[in-house]
């Protein structure tokens, strides 16, 4: 489906805003037809038939009245269209979070934020002008000058095949000259995107750009970007204009000759004054609605390109998610002994990794821990993320207890089952925030045994507002051990039996990293652990190895036994200099 039926769609389905915005422009300029009638009567009445102040009094004070509604019904119209687009722009905004929500972390690994941001924010902001401004004015071009016709052609017949001729040049030159803004308005788009994309990188890398004295280049790429960008946008500006001035000189020749033809008549007493005038008054306003679509035709394509990203993202398919009859609450299966059961699930990513899982099946059995090995692609994060239900495996099926994991939606599989990454995110907000992610089920005593547990709770009281210090952007406030503690409470807090974990020691030096194995150590009591091991000592730790090969489960077992029987195991040990 083409993109302006849907943006039609949604202004219809916004309720009574926008038939109240048409109607309120419909009557304003319904109104200018009548107070042309009635100043064509006063013109009359005093020009021609001597009329005094006091007989047409009451005709001014009609023509008073109009002014005044004419007022009252524009102002209306800038209001309601106003909220119109206030609602429309809510509406897609919020359905265009929901689906990035649902299309999962997958979908945004591959997608860049700015690019992501620039439709969210400028996409939808985009639309103001096409729902508060284009929009209206499209049916009101449409629905004015036909009513004008209608007024017209029983008081002149030849007047009114002047405006049925003439009417349609300034939509023909308007689609004419239009194609080229279409053009040139998706190359502005996709310049704003690029330059969105530059600047965002270049302000998340800025400590590397200066580090290896690349800064200055860096600007002055973004710079070379910029003027690409206001040059396009220079370039949708010139023609637009163009626009204008083509559009005005043909409805201004079209309005000479109805006052030229007009003239001639009148001239020669083949039709009356008043009715002569009333068309002259009235032929401006035949144009105008066509004129005035023309000057927001730019605006209205500028909404449409900003709406094809939005819709793009809209119509992307959703993992699909089987849907089984629930047979008992999440809760109660992961609060016994449980085993989830992988059985030959298979996965890939397309033709760049075919191989990304291949039949795998494991048991994964309560209160143990399992160390997830192998070289880099063999698997492991993709295992991790199947079992998160971040992504659905094309084949095969996991089982809690027997029951098919499906049987439960993904928002309460997620609740029971925790992940601890290597960078974890921290939002701009304060420490209170980021261990409850603004939950209110949680209490300040168990948000203190969870700052307790992992360590945190000397570093909260030097804080200056303790738990309602500001982490910063990205939890700059912190350091790196510090963020993972800050992650790691927030996994306690959520309390998950299941927890996996991509080696959260990984970069931290010597000291921080004991600390936080500590912290690992005491959440880890009473609940099962799956960690993607890149350390001896993880490994070490865990009752159970399992080994993955370009996607293949190839052995499992204790390291002890794996490394003293299986050989592809002990020589990618030694490889990777953790051999013992």
């Amino acid at each position: 489906m083409s993109i302006q039926p849907r943006l039609f769609r949604e202004a219809r389905v916004s309720g009574w805003l926008f038939p109240l915005a048409v109607l309120s422009a419909f009557l304003a300029g319904g109104l200018a037809i009548y107070q042309s009638h009635v100043l064509s009567r006063v013109i009359s009445d005093v020009f021609l038939d001597a009329g005094t102040l006091a007989q047409v009094k009451p005709l001014l004070m009609v023509i008073l009245l109009v002014v005044l509604g004419r007022a009252i019904f524009t102002f209306m119209n800038e209001v309601v269209t106003g909220r119109l687009a206030v609602s429309v722009k809510t509406k897609l905004r919020l359905q265009l979070l929901e689906k990035i929500d649902r299309l999962g972390p997958e979908y945004l690994k591959n997608e860049s934020t700015a690019e992501l941001t620039t439709t969210a924010l400028l996409g939808v902001d985009a639309l103001d002008a096409y729902f508060a401004q284009y929009l209206p004015q499209v049916l009101i071009a449409a629905v004015l000058p036909l009513t004008i016709l209608a007024v017209v052609f029983p008081l002149d017949l030849v007047t009114g095949v002047v405006f049925l001729l003439t009417a349609p040049l300034i939509p023909l030159f308007m689609v004419l000259i239009g194609k080229a803004v279409e053009t040139l308005t998706g190359k502005q788009w996709k310049a704003l995107t690029r330059l969105g994309n530059y600047f965002l990188d270049t302000l998340q890398g800025i400590a590397t750009l200066k580090l290896l004295g690349r800064s200055k280049e860096r600007v002055g790429e973004v710079g070379q970007v910029s003027d690409r960008y206001r040059e396009t946008t220079l370039n949708v500006l010139r023609v637009t204009f163009l626009t204008a001035l083509v559009l005005e000189l043909v409805a201004t020749l079209s309005t000479a000759v109805v006052a030229v033809e007009i003239g001639l008549r009148l001239l020669y007493a083949r039709i009356e004054f008043q009715q002569a005038f009333f068309i002259l008054l009235i032929a401006p306003d035949f144009y105008l609605p066509m004129r005035n679509l023309s000057a927001r035709y730019h605006a209205g394509m500028s909404g449409v390109t900003a709406a094809e990203k939005i819709y793009q993202v809209l119509d992307l398919p959703e993992p699909q998610e089987i849907t089984v009859r629930k047979t008992h609450k999440l809760v109660d299966q992961f609060n016994r002994p449980f085993c989830l059961t992988l059985k030959d699930l298979t996965h890939t990513y397309g033709a760049e990794q075919p191989n990304a899982l291949q039949g795998i099946s494991l048991d994964i059995q309560s209160g143990r821990r399992y160390a997830l090995v192998g070289k880099s692609g063999a698997g492991k994060s993709t295992l991790a993320r199947v079992i998160l239900r971040f992504i659905e495996p094309q084949d095969g099926q996991i089982l809690l207890n027997g029951v098919d994991i499906h049987a439960w939606s993904r928002e309460d599989w997620c609740s029971c089952v925790g992940w601890l990454p290597q960078s974890p995110h921290l939002f701009n907000d304060t420490l209170w925030f980021n261990l409850t992610l603004g939950e209110s089920r949680f209490t300040d005593e168990e948000v203190n045994l969870a700052l307790a547990t992992a360590g945190l709770r000397e570093m909260v009281n030097g804080l200056p507002h303790g738990l309602q210090t500001p982490l910063l952007e990205g939890g700059s406030r912190f350091s790196g051990g510090e963020l993972q503690r800050v992650a790691l409470a927030r996994l306690y807090l959520r309390d998950p039996k299941l927890i996996i974990l991509d080696e959260p020691t990984q970069h931290l030096d010597p000291s921080l990293q004991q600390t936080l194995e500590d912290s690992l150590e005491r959440l880890s009591i009473g609940r099962t652990s799956l960690t993607i091991a890149h350390r001896l000592t993880t490994v070490l730790k865990a009752d159970e190895v399992i080994f993955l090969q370009n996607g293949h489960l190839v052995a499992q077992g204790s390291h002890a036994d794996l490394f003293a029987s299986f050989q592809p195991y002990r020589e990618f040990m030694r490889s990777s200099g953790e051999g013992t």
